[in-house]
């Protein structure tokens, strides 16, 4: 469980990086800033107080493993990591920029950190799950962590993933939907109804825990509740909004992917401050 002075300290390193997405969307000239910023919270909660990780030693053997199974948005990943010390954050400057090590989606073999690379959507489930496996074969103590978009659960190879998942008994593999219930065409009831998305894990054999996924409390205690599970994998349901953090993008299919001038980097980050 969180103490209170460690929930304020997450707080405010979400609000501190949340600008420097905004920054870096900035200065690049776009990224696909509305998913970045509502898989945010639980990326900050993952890497600033439950995982074992080791900037210093990025390939570490007995770090805890985390894909980003959205990968577009690896700006907000690449934030967090350069945050870190895992690289000179001064390099996303040039964040997807020609000769940048950064991409729009993240290279593990350019990008210190960075556990596999993704982008093609429905990859990273099925890497994250083959990761878990790895460890359990090998006697391996390490977590297994992944993010997967709720437009994302449109890909067949998701629930490939997942029904392997759940007939191996991957009890050592977390996953967190970020369900901000906005895809690039649209909601994705509309495009395609992905619920009840918790009933749809169950049958799979998932154990499903279902939370505010900008609350750090819950965020927490899910993550604490999937390591006591014993004989199922775990999905975190993490209902989120897009664009967290900034008024004008908050609920907006227009900010899947967007750029900043001036004016609105400055209303932006008025907002972030303003709000958190």
């Amino acid at each position: 469980m969180l103490t209170a002075m460690e929930k304020k300290r997450l707080e405010k390193k979400a609000r501190q990086l949340r600008e420097h997405i905004v920054e870096v969307t900035f200065t690049c000239g776009g990224t696909h800033i509305g998913g970045a910023l509502s898989q945010h919270d639980i990326l900050v909660a993952l890497y600033y107080k439950l995982m074992k990780i080791d900037p210093k030693q990025p390939d570490w053997e007995d770090r805890d493993r985390f894909v980003l199974s959205k990968g577009h948005g690896g700006v907000g990943h690449a934030v967090v990591l350069g945050d870190l010390g895992f690289f000179d954050a001064a390099l996303l400057d040039d964040f997807n920029k020609t000769g940048s090590p950064f991409g729009m989606h993240l290279d593990r073999l350019k990008v210190p950190g960075v556990d596999a690379s993704t982008g093609s959507l429905g990859h990273g489930l099925p890497l994250a799950l083959g990761m878990a496996m790895g460890a359990k074969l090998q006697g391996r103590s390490w977590h297994t962590y992944c993010i997967v978009g709720d437009g994302e659960c449109h890909e067949g190879s998701i629930w490939e993933a997942a029904m392997a998942a759940g007939h191996y008994k991957a009890t050592n593999l977390t996953v967190f939907v970020d369900k901000n219930r906005l895809s690039l065409d649209g909601p994705t009831k509309d495009v395609m109804n992905i619920d009840p998305l918790d009933g749809k894990f169950e049958a799979f054999g998932w154990r499903v825990i279902t939370i505010d996924g900008h609350d750090f409390d819950s965020i927490c205690k899910a993550v604490e509740d999937s390591h006591a599970e014993e004989e199922r994998p775990v999905v975190i349901i993490a209902n989120t909004t897009k664009g967290r953090g900034v008024d004008f993008m908050e609920g907006q299919t227009a900010w899947h992917y967007g750029g900043l001038d001036a004016e609105m980097r400055d209303k932006a980050l008025a907002s972030i401050r303003r709000t958190g």
